[in-house]
């Protein structure tokens, strides 16, 4: 397999922390995207990816998988050992519950706080091909969001050791990359989120997110 990557973007390290945790590291072969030089809008990457994103995940097959569903949906499938997308019908919806909640309220939230704020980032508030205009009103939502985000967090894993259970899953990872992706537009959760620190620094001591 072939994974295209961009360290330290969000996205391809939902994909970056799933391979590791499947232990398939060492057999992917990783080729680096320069985002920060739209190496992404180029005609050799658009062939790859006409959407101009990372991740992607090529099979050995050829096959291309350009979001971050896709690449863990296969890597799923094809490597079922350890679960990550849940190990039984209550767990795997209890986890696409959670993937859909930390994905829509923490890291797009995080991403409107960035993308329309950021100078260096004027006329591409959202990846892709096309161009769009940064609005502000979009920036001071998405910090906003992202604080409830942090409460929800808080409260939801004063109840279980995971965001959907007992087991470490794909809905962890999600969420705890953006927890680290609201870093960059200078929010952390409280400092009396007990409940969240806890949980941060134990998907921090896994070896997949130093990664």
């Amino acid at each position: 397999m072939r994974f295209y990557d961009c360290l330290p973007a969000p996205s391809p390290r939902l994909v970056r922390m799933f391979i590791a945790e499947k232990g398939l590291t060492d057999t992917v072969e990783t080729v680096e995207v320069d985002l920060g030089e739209q190496e992404q809008m180029g005609e050799t990457f658009r062939a790859i990816n006409p959407f101009c994103t990372v991740p992607v995940l090529e099979t050995d097959g050829g096959l291309r998988y350009l979001t971050t569903q896709g690449c863990w949906r296969y890597l799923e499938e094809a490597h079922p050992d350890p679960a990550l997308l849940g190990r039984n019908p209550d767990e795997k919806a209890a986890v696409a519950d959670w993937i859909w909640r930390a994905e829509q309220e923490g890291l797009l939230a995080v991403a409107d706080g960035l993308r329309n704020a950021a100078k260096r980032l004027e006329s591409r508030a959202l990846t892709g091909p096309h161009n769009y205009a940064q609005i502000p009103e979009l920036a001071e939502r998405g910090r906003l969001r992202v604080a409830h985000f942090f409460d929800l967090l808080n409260a939801t894993l004063a109840e279980r050791e995971y965001l959907a259970g007992d087991a470490f899953t794909a809905a962890d990872i999600m969420a705890f990359v953006a927890v680290e992706f609201a870093d960059w537009i200078k929010l952390t959760p409280p400092k009396d989120a007990a409940n969240t620190w806890r949980w941060h620094e134990q998907i921090k001591e896994r070896p997949s997110a130093a990664l």
